[in-house]
């Protein structure tokens, strides 16, 4: 199919469901996202943040830029000025980090919390009992410049489908108990990320409001 038809396809999913899609650009050549952004698509997700500052700098200011790979500390300073939302905060340090850069500049950054629900150590995020010692941190409502607004988390990479759906519906289940369990003045659990091109129907069976689709969008890379 087309750009466009991938693009209409993906939008009328999402609706259904309604949740957002994130169209990841990472590694595609700044032609095709600007391709996507004049069809309508708003909302891009990058990786890396080398990529994604400069596909800010060359294109439209008015898309909303989500940072969905790994971030490094001595990078946060980079993409606090700009970016809509941070997916993958794993530590308390980057949490911290990301506060103190966005507090040089006035700004509040939208986050999310990556969790941990794959077999794959290699995968990055927080385990259960972890995230829960984190928000039972005192000091976690005390970082003006951060806007912890949901969880992010990635299945395990495997043709087993039950499994897939289980571990999203763990972390369906974690998000739950975090929004009954925590009152917190700068937590708040709006939204769920979770699902790719290859287990978006899954995600969006578990409630997740927010699907990052990249290969099956653009092509393969």
């Amino acid at each position: 199919m087309s750009l466009q038809e991938n693009l209409e396809f993906y939008t009328k999913v999402t609706n259904l469901h309604n949740a957002k899609l994130i169209a990841v650009s990472k590694t595609h050549p700044v032609e095709s996202i600007q391709a996507a952004y004049y069809l309508g698509q708003k909302i891009f997700g990058e990786n890396r943040v080398q990529e994604l500052v400069e596909k800010y700098e060359l294109l439209p200011k008015d898309i909303e830029w989500h940072l969905i790979g790994h971030l490094q500390k001595n990078k946060a300073k980079y993409i606090v000025g700009f970016v809509a939302l941070i997916h993958s905060i794993d530590s308390w340090e980057l949490l911290l980090e990301v506060n103190k850069q966005a507090s040089k500049i006035g700004r509040c950054v939208a986050c999310l919390l990556q969790v941990h629900i794959a077999d794959e150590k290699t995968k990055f995020g927080f385990s259960e009992d972890e995230l829960i010692d984190l928000l039972s941190n005192n000091e976690i409502g005390k970082l003006q410049h951060v806007n912890i607004v949901g969880l992010m988390g990635m299945a395990t990479f495997t043709d087993n489908l039950n499994k897939i759906g289980s571990e999203f519906n763990n972390l369906r289940r974690i998000f739950d108990r975090i929004k009954a369990q925590f009152k917190i003045v700068n937590v708040r659990m709006e939204e769920l990320s979770m699902g790719m091109s290859s287990d978006y129907e899954l995600a969006l069976a578990e409630g997740s409001t927010m699907i990052r689709v990249g290969t099956a969008i653009f092509g393969k890379r």
